[in-house]
């Protein structure tokens, strides 16, 4: 009898540790998340004591680089929103039709030899991206677009929106295939055929994990940071003519990070106000995602 006891006795330690260890696991990334934010928090702070925020909400320019320097932070937002925009107008649509067909129309033999090709594109390095954007898609779209600059918004737009493509698909066709087998039977039952199924009952039950699966794509293409910096150019105007180089929040981040401005002095804490804005958009995406999520699976 004592050994079942002292069996069950390190049984009851050996979950105990586990149990701890994954406790630990998710406390650091709490920890981590506000470490963050309290660096974000300190340094825009910082930021804000010395140029008022009128001045950055109002502005219509970002030069803190430039002598006579300004702080608006539209320029970037504008950049940074055209590129995501091109990005999802080029993934959405083939993206969600990709998911339809592997979750309603393909074979799972077919099934298994599309997602996972489709995820590859996931595991490209986004540098590869840039320069493809740059070097290859670029001078391909000067032959029909003679007024595009050799830095612009549509080639790295397109590129990510390439690149978001699976995330989109792999998530919508799991909210496709997560639609019970009844919901679709009912609509059979009822006289339906395959398309009006599809479109009519199975998209609209799955469009909460369709939503968030967008949604996530498109914080996807705000956070993008290589291929902007590479194909996009780093002149920061208020513009949405995609043919113009343009300059987003990440690749400021990137431009100032290189390490030729001086840490502690005003140029410097501008990353840190970019990137608290850039966080900002994120969280309210992902918080708009969840939400959205949440009414129409009440629905």
């Amino acid at each position: 009898m004592a050994r079942p006891a002292s069996m069950r006795r390190s049984r009851r330690v050996g979950e105990a540790l586990i149990e701890r260890s994954m406790l630990g696991c998710a406390l650091l990334s709490v920890v981590t998340t506000a470490a963050i934010l309290a660096i974000l928090v300190r340094q825009t702070g910082e930021f804000f004591a010395e140029v008022p925020i009128s001045a950055f909400l109002f502005d219509t320019q970002w030069t803190p680089l430039f002598a006579d320097k300004h702080f608006g932070i539209w320029p970037l937002l504008a950049g940074t929103f055209l590129t995501s925009a091109i990005a999802i107008a080029v993934a959405l649509p083939f993206g969600l039709l990709a998911a339809i067909y592997l979750g309603e129309f393909a074979t799972p033999r077919i099934r298994g030899v599309l997602k996972p090709t489709l995820e590859l594109l996931a595991g490209v390095p986004t540098i590869v991206y840039g320069y493809f954007a740059l070097v290859t898609l670029t001078p391909v779209l000067q032959k029909f677009m003679p007024e595009l600059s050799g830095f612009n918004a549509l080639a790295p737009g397109i590129v990510m929106g390439v690149m978001i493509i699976p995330m989109i698909t792999s998530l919508g066709e799991d909210a496709i295939s997560a639609v019970p087998g009844s919901v679709r039977e009912g609509a059979y039952a009822l006289g339906a055929g395959k398309l009006a199924t599809v479109f009519r009952v199975v998209l609209p039950t799955a469009l909460s994990g369709i939503a968030a699966a967008v949604v996530l794509a498109v914080s996807r293409a705000v956070g993008e940071t290589m291929i902007v910096a590479i194909a996009a150019g780093q002149q920061p105007r208020l513009t949405l003519n995609p043919q113009v180089p343009v300059e987003t929040m990440t690749a400021y981040i990137v431009q100032v990070g290189m390490g030729d401005t001086p840490t502690g002095t005003l140029e410097y804490r501008t990353i840190f106000v970019v990137g608290a804005t850039l966080f900002a958009i994120t969280f309210a995406a992902n918080l708009l995602s969840q939400r959205w999520a949440r009414r129409f699976r009440e629905r």
